[in-house]
């Protein structure tokens, strides 16, 4: 049975990240850069007011306070024509050029205009050089690099892009990922379970937790655990670029998900992991003609052990296949605020709840009644990891979090 990190690295080897393609920025939210950019002008490209107020030479006003001559007015998107001298001013408004000679702004609210006179009393406290502006190439230069490759796009990286001259990018995109949940015992969330019954919560968790990943699911309903069924389902799933199965890995009689998986010409990459929960955890590869390949996880059915398992190894995947420089989940250390009694054979990732106190990660572990007890994790925002064996783990100890 493998470890955690040999499931890792097995994963890392077996998933090829996506094919970098042209995308405008348009269509670019959540895709990530397969290529770095560099700006094609410097921001800002002239010295720039930050307020509507009065360009000035901070010399005429270091003490706060005087009378100058209005030049001009200068609105966002003209050029200034005239010089500042000393005792002058221009009227100037957010975003527009400062004049030559002017070095700060004055707000408009510290101003009186006299417009018979065309001159302004101001009277504010010292101005200082580059007041209320932003001097030339002060956020970026000519030529210096703006996001580098392995960026995820944000809103905001996306306006930066548009903002340095890139309007068409080299991305790799989230992947289609296809989810099909089995059992006879499932029904949909809308119906009442009849005896023997539950409903399909892992479909639409596994959902949310792929949308929190910035890929896009395709969900498939329910398989029953009847191969004619259960076989046209997987081959549906196969034309994503990613297929979970959720049930039917284990060594039940009707855990037929690893077999049909073979039967469709999927290669098993490995089964199971030491980890709990999520031990009957598998992973394998469908090779396609004149396209890329399908990667297949097999969950388990317990929901607790599904969603631990998406976290863990899925989103590493899928952090792989878009290029994420860093895909594997970053251990975040915090220390224990209770007693924790750890049993078991395997190495345990139990829900927790983690806040941060002087700037220390704290982090309690959190009561549950097992990998069925989806109930339990509604207030954790992590899983603390505790290793093999049974070990008291007193309060203030350090252990290892993953952060959800």
């Amino acid at each position: 049975m493998l470890t955690v990190q040999e499931a890792f690295d097995l994963i890392l080897k077996t998933v090829k990240p996506a094919a970098p393609q042209a995308s405008s920025l348009f269509e670019a939210t959540h895709c990530v850069l397969a290529e770095g950019t560099v700006s094609d002008l410097n921001v800002p490209p002239f010295d720039k007011a930050l307020m509507d107020g009065f360009a000035v030479n901070s010399a005429d006003l270091s003490e706060g306070k005087g009378t100058l001559n209005i030049l001009e007015t200068i609105y966002a998107g003209s050029v200034p024509t005239l010089p500042l001298q000393a005792g002058q001013t221009s009227q100037i408004m957010t975003g527009a050029p400062l004049p030559e000679g002017a070095d700060a702004v004055v707000q408009i609210e510290h101003c009186q205009i006299n417009a018979e006179q065309q001159t302004v009393q101001i009277e504010t406290s010292p101005v200082a050089p580059g007041k209320n502006m932003l001097y030339r190439a002060s956020v970026l230069e000519i030529g210096a690099p703006v996001l580098a490759a392995g960026t995820l796009l944000r809103p905001q990286e996306i306006g930066a892009l548009a903002e340095t001259g890139s309007p068409t990018v080299s991305v790799r995109c989230p992947p289609r990922i296809s989810i099909l949940a089995t059992g006879d015992e499932l029904v949909p969330p809308e119906e009442t379970p009849q005896a023997g019954q539950i409903r399909n919560s892992n479909e639409v968790m596994l959902y949310s937790q792929i949308l929190q990943s910035h890929a896009r699911p395709v969900p498939l309903g329910i398989a029953r655990d009847e191969r004619t069924h259960l076989s046209q389902k997987i081959q549906e799933g196969l034309k994503s670029d990613f297929l979970l199965l959720s049930g039917g890995v284990s060594a039940g009689t009707l855990d037929l998900v690893p077999s049909e998986l073979q039967s469709a010409g999927v290669k098993e990459v490995f089964h199971k992991v030491n980890l709990k929960p999520g031990k009957p955890l598998w992973f394998g590869i469908l090779e396609r003609e004149n396209q890329s390949p399908c990667y297949i996880f097999g969950l388990p059915g317990n929901p607790v052990s599904s969603m631990v398992c998406f976290d863990l190894f899925v989103r590493t995947a899928i952090r792989h296949y878009m290029g994420f420089p860093a895909p594997r989940p970053t251990p975040v250390p915090a220390r224990l605020t209770i007693d924790f009694q750890s049993r078991g054979d395997r190495p345990t990732y139990h829900p927790s709840h983690v806040e941060w106190e002087a700037g220390e990660a704290i982090v309690t572990p959190l009561k549950t009644m097992g990998s069925a007890d989806l109930r339990s994790t509604v207030t954790a925002n992590a899983v603390a990891l505790f290793p093999t064996g049974n070990q008291l783990y007193q309060s203030g100890l350090q252990v290892d979090t993953f952060l959800w």
